[in-house]
């Protein structure tokens, strides 16, 4: 098996993982649970919170002490753990809690999965740029296929969907044990304990273009969560009215929804050509208008009339994710110095999934609850506030963001 093969193999399992539940996890606390809006975003939240702390921590381990895929299968391992814990739960606070747990181990393996990928490609002699990306696009295929089995097995309300995750993550976990060593840098001379507790990647923030990108990674970050939470539980509420009750889209909610995973295996490729022809300035622009079109599709589309406007939302959905997911992740990483990639990769998740995606969820989940009367949600105001939002991002960014983008600003393998 080909190095390539061997992280196509961990990356679309690294997805599969999140994909079993992430997205269909609001309905099962919405119809099975019978948990609140707030209640919702809170667990999603418990990924924000973890992300503040957990993969900057991990991130600082891989770095300095412990090799990078060991640190990887050690997490997926015990965050299965958490998640066979939360399928037998159903009381909010416990569930919650366990969630949480998970979210401090899994969370972390998302810059990991990176960071792996990164160092074994770079020791191999291979563009990281040109060849990382249609590795990463079988991670969405991996998210996707995992939409897939929960949608046609049914387990979209049921606790099963979190047994497939942890079925998958343990057998990542011994997976990842197998590859390449990627052991932490060693510079020759004693670090500082500055430099040992993995401080010095906030050194970022002292250029002011890596600080004003980070502070509209963790704004931007706020939308993130927002469909995942509720998308698959606004479809579904299409089923107490009538004329929808029956129709596709409400009976493969989930399937409907992976439209946007798929989207992103397409969006995903071409990141290096808009990168290298726009900069990652018009980048992230075309990512934040694209949530407002992701956001603003949603309130006046249905399962009905309205169904090529959800599709269209789903197909947008994957150039407002990767152009500034998988963009940024690259743009920090040309951006930081060898030593402090891990934790450079780490701090970027935790001002998007982490704070971000944290303040964003409890946002939400807010909001979802204000426009609910007598158990009745006002999608179309709860999805128009949202893309306002993210308008509000669009207009500002391009005015505070003074990067000029040059062909001497981007590599030649760009």
């Amino acid at each position: 098996m080909t190095i390539k093969l061997r992280l196509t193999v961990m990356n679309f399992l690294e997805f599969f993982v999140w994909g079993a539940w992430l997205i269909s996890l609001g309905d099962y606390m919405f119809n099975v649970l019978h948990f609140t809006g707030r209640e919702v975003g809170s667990v999603y939240g418990t990924m924000g919170v973890a992300s503040i702390f957990t993969p900057a921590l991990f991130g600082i381990v891989a770095d300095r002490w412990m090799n990078a895929e060991r640190v990887l299968g050690l997490c997926h391992i015990i965050g299965a753990a958490m998640l066979i814990w939360a399928a037998n739960l159903h009381d909010f606070d416990t569930f919650r809690m366990a969630m949480l747990f998970n979210s401090f181990f899994f969370m972390p393996t998302i810059a990991l999965n990176n960071t792996v990928s990164y160092i074994i490609l770079e020791r191999r002699g291979f563009n990281i740029v040109k060849d990382f990306p249609p590795i990463r696009v079988w991670g969405t295929v991996g998210f996707v296929c995992a939409m897939w089995v929960v949608d046609f097995c049914g387990w979209k309300q049921s606790p099963f969907q979190l047994y497939l995750s942890a079925g998958a993550g343990i057998f990542l976990g011994f997976y990842a044990f197998t590859l390449p060593s990627c052991f932490p840098v060693r510079t020759g001379t004693k670090p500082s304990l500055f430099s040992s507790l993995g401080l010095d990647a906030f050194v970022l923030f002292r250029r002011r273009k890596m600080l004003i990108f980070f502070i509209y990674s963790m704004l931007l970050g706020f939308a993130l969560q927002i469909s995942n939470a509720f998308g698959g539980a606004f479809i579904s509420d299409f089923a107490h009215v009538p004329q929808y009750a029956h129709s596709f889209g409400v009976r493969h909610s989930v399937l409907l929804i992976s439209i946007s995973q798929i989207s992103e295996t397409l969006f995903i490729l071409t990141i290096p050509f808009f990168l290298r022809k726009f900069g990652i300035k018009r980048v992230i622009i075309i990512s934040i208008f694209a949530w407002v079109l992701r956001f603003g599709l949603f309130g006046i589309g249905n399962p009905g009339s309205g169904l090529p406007l959800l599709l269209l939302s789903m197909v947008v959905y994957g150039m407002a994710f990767d152009f500034f997911n998988i963009s940024g992740s690259l743009f920090v990483e040309r951006e930081a110095e060898i030593k402090i990639r891990a934790s450079a990769q780490g701090l970027f998740m935790l001002m998007t999934n982490g704070i971000g995606a944290y303040v964003g969820t409890y946002f939400s989940g807010w909001v979802v609850d204000y426009f609910t009367a007598n158990g009745v949600k006002d999608w179309h105001s709860i999805w128009f506030t949202f893309a306002a939002y993210a308008l509000v991002l669009g207009i500002t960014f391009p005015l505070v963001f003074r990067y000029r983008h040059s062909e001497t600003d981007v590599p030649a393998h760009l």
